[in-house]
């Protein structure tokens, strides 16, 4: 599979949705809530606006999905996977740590990603088959000797039902819970990707929250699933692993399971 030309048109995705985020940062602005109460911004509907025009210039008969508005339908079997602002919270809140998700799935599997975290001018491409690179250069996951020596991110625990936060909080038992990490969004994953975290978990999501990740953390030598071990695709419930040493796959699935 030849994805040259798609990395292209994902870079200018993610050159185009920064260039619409960056002046409403930290700027003067309305946010609403949407159906299911998480905030939407102008950045957010502009940062979609500019990559969905792109799409369609460009790659018009590709499926599109995007966070903010929803699904348009193609013939080919591809689908360009959006989230113009992953972390909206944080972005109303000022904080550098929210980030532009672009991924293309294909037949249902994400096989290219892009996090893109404008205020930082930070991008980690992620290709199937490919190293996962930040900024052009080579990143790598860091090796976990066991679940007591390992970092845990999540985004909050508000986003776990009591019976998910029963099962997350018996994975943090098992870690080195004196440094979890809360808050971060997708930004988690980059930090993952880049050696600076073990494992992070979440309920919940979307496929316009994962579908990028899975390459970008897979090309930098770790692992993506879900609470069962199984491979990430276009189906699958919102539980996500990533594990920056897959040799503990197991070792976390077997501690999530021990929720009382």
């Amino acid at each position: 599979m030849n994805l040259e030309p798609d990395i292209a048109l994902a870079l200018r995705l993610a050159d185009a949705a920064r260039e619409a985020i960056l002046p409403w940062f930290r700027a003067d602005m309305q946010s609403e809530r949407k159906g299911d109460s998480t905030p939407v911004t102008e950045a957010d509907r502009a940062a979609e606006e500019a990559m969905r025009r792109i799409l369609k210039a460009e790659a018009g008969r590709d499926a599109v999905h995007g966070e903010e508005f929803g699904a348009s339908p193609g013939s080919t079997g591809r689908t360009w996977v959006l989230d113009p602002i992953d972390g909206t919270a944080g972005f109303l809140a000022g904080r550098a740590m929210f980030g532009t998700l672009i991924a293309l799935v294909v037949e249902g599997w994400p096989v290219l990603g892009v996090i893109d975290q404008p205020v930082m001018k930070e991008r980690w491409l992620g290709v199937s088959g490919r190293p996962t690179t930040l900024n052009g250069n080579p990143v790598r996951t860091r090796a976990c000797r066991s679940l007591s020596d390992a970092t845990l991110a999540t985004t909050g625990p508000h986003y776990f039902d009591d019976h998910e936060g029963g099962h997350f909080m018996a994975l943090a038992a098992k870690t080195d819970h004196r440094r979890m990490v809360m808050g971060g969004d997708c930004y988690n994953y980059a930090m993952l990707a880049s050696g600076h975290l073990d494992i992070v978990c979440e309920a919940g999501l979307k496929l316009h929250d994962y579908a990028a990740l899975v390459p970008v953390v897979e090309g930098a030598g770790g692992t993506m699933c879900d609470w069962n071990g199984d491979p990430l695709h276009a189906g699958s419930t919102g539980h996500v692993l990533a594990l920056g040493d897959p040799a503990r796959v197991e070792d976390v699935i077997e501690a999530l399971a021990c929720a009382h």
